[in-house]
This record gives structure tokens, C-alpha cells and sequence, in this order.
């Protein structure tokens, strides 16, 4: 009897991988467009306004949940680099090639509503804190990687490169983390600890967890999409190749 492949390898075939997302879109899109329209719904209109920042705190309802899917698709380009460089997971290249713009949306939206968020609350748009400097790092990673995956004729060795630094970035992960505990630092402590009772009300609390799963859902369905439309390029590309190929041969002949 032949053994059974594993999860890992199973998905590693493209067409595997594509029924997969064919499955798996439907309801990722609409559970998105629920989270996103009850939390949104609830946060900006019927969660109260905070006693200190008034309801600039709304914000937060965008820029905690890109935060968390900006370290979240980076931590995913380090898994890709990982199957790529130990495995040779076929999927994983592309897979990276397709993860990095949108985490870098995130971090950019991270970025710019913290922006909106530290203007009056600081009296300024920008200051570097250890946590606006360490997500900004986070930022040119992404865009370091964008750049390194596509810069050499030969994509292999782009994509090995690509691999190699998204490992190395993942040390800024934790530095985003921790850094208003390890350093004194103009931004907030976090509300929410794994250690502890959240220090927000629970009618702020929720619509932001709803937030956050609906911007995790619509942002999976986004990878989904992009990844299934990459898989259809690369088919295309070697489809036509062939089809080159053959009329060479043909002409040959």
C-alpha cells in the first residue's frame, strides 16, 4: 500500500491547492463581509466613545487589526521562506511572491492610521517610538522583499534571496511586540495580554475582535485569490511556451 502524503505535501500539487481554494473562497468572502459589516457597524456607531481620547479611538478598529496582519503575513513570508529553502515546497515561492504586497498594504495602513491616531493624542503625526519605528522596519522589509524577489533574470535565485530575508526579518517581529514593555515609549501598553483581563470596556472589545476576524478573513481570501490567479498565470505561461515549442518543431520539420 502506498502511504499517505502528508498535509504538506498534498497541497504542495497546484491543482490540490486550487480545489482547495475554490472551497474555501465562498466562505472566507462572506464571513469577511459579515465580521466587517457588524464590526464596523458597532465599533463607529454603538461602542462608546473613550473618556480620555474621545471617539479618535475609533480608529482603532483599522489600525490594531492591520498591525496584527502586518506581523501575521510576515510571519507567513518566514514560513514560506522555510518550505522553500529546507522542503522546496513548490507553492512557497509563489505563495511569497503573492503575501508580500498585501502585508505591506497592512503595515502601510498600520502606519498611516497610527498617524491619525498619534496627531491629537501626541500633537504629532510622527514620533520615533520604539513601536512606530520597529512596524516602519517591518515596512521596508516588506518592500525589500518585494523588491529582492523580483530583481534577478533568474527567479530561483531571487527567491532564495527573498527567503533568506524574510527569515532574518522575523527578529523585528517580537521587537514590535514587546517594545512598549521593554522601553519607555509614547505609545499605549496593549489592551489585550494573553497573561491578563483586557483594560478596555467589553463593548469596545468586542466590536474590535469582530474587526479583526473579519480584516483576517477578507485578507486570506485576498491571498487565496491572487495565489489561485498565479497558479492559472504560471499554467498559461508554460502552456504557451510548449505551444511556441511545437510550432518550432513543426516549422523545423
Amino acid at each position: 500500500m502506498r502511504p499517505t502524503p502528508n498535509l504538506l505535501h498534498r497541497y504542495a500539487n497546484p491543482g490540490q491547492f486550487l480545489r482547495l481554494a475554490h472551497a474555501l473562497l465562498p466562505w472566507l468572502s462572506s464571513g469577511a463581509i459579515l465580521f466587517l459589516t457588524v464590526g464596523v457597524i458597532w465599533g463607529l456607531f454603538i461602542a462608546p466613545a473613550d473618556w480620555q481620547q474621545g471617539d479618535t479611538v475609533r480608529i482603532m478598529y483599522v489600525h490594531v487589526p492591520m498591525a496584527w496582519l502586518a506581523s501575521s503575513c510576515y510571519l507567513g513570508l518566514a514560513v514560506c521562506g522555510v518550505l522553500s529553502l529546507v522542503w522546496r515546497h513548490p507553492l512557497a515561492d509563489l505563495a511569497a511572491i503573492e503575501i508580500g504586497p498585501v502585508g505591506a498594504c497592512a503595515a502601510a495602513l498600520c502606519l498611516i492610521t497610527g498617524s491619525l491616531w498619534g496627531e491629537p493624542m501626541w500633537g504629532t503625526w510622527w514620533v520615533w517610538d520604539a513601536r512606530l519605528t520597529s512596524m516602519l522596519v517591518l515596512f521596508f522589509l516588506y518592500l525589500g522583499h518585494i523588491a529582492l524577489i523580483r530583481a534577478f533574470d533568474e527567479p530561483a535565485r531571487g527567491q532564495r534571496a527573498a527567503a533568506i530575508l524574510a527569515l532574518a526579518g522575523v527578529i523585528d517581529l517580537p521587537i514590535i511586540k514587546f517594545s512598549v514593555q521593554w522601553w519607555n515609549t509614547l505609545h499605549q501598553p496593549d489592551s489585550i495580554t494573553l497573561t491578563g483581563a483586557p483594560t478596555m470596556s467589553m463593548m469596545m472589545l468586542w466590536p474590535l475582535l469582530i474587526t479583526t476576524i473579519g480584516f483576517t478573513l477578507g485578507v486570506a481570501a485576498v491571498i487565496f485569490t491572487r495565489l489561485s490567479a498565479a497558479i492559472h498565470e504560471s499554467r498559461a505561461r508554460q502552456l504557451l511556451a510548449r505551444s511556441r515549442l511545437d510550432r518550432r518543431d513543426s516549422q523545423a520539420a
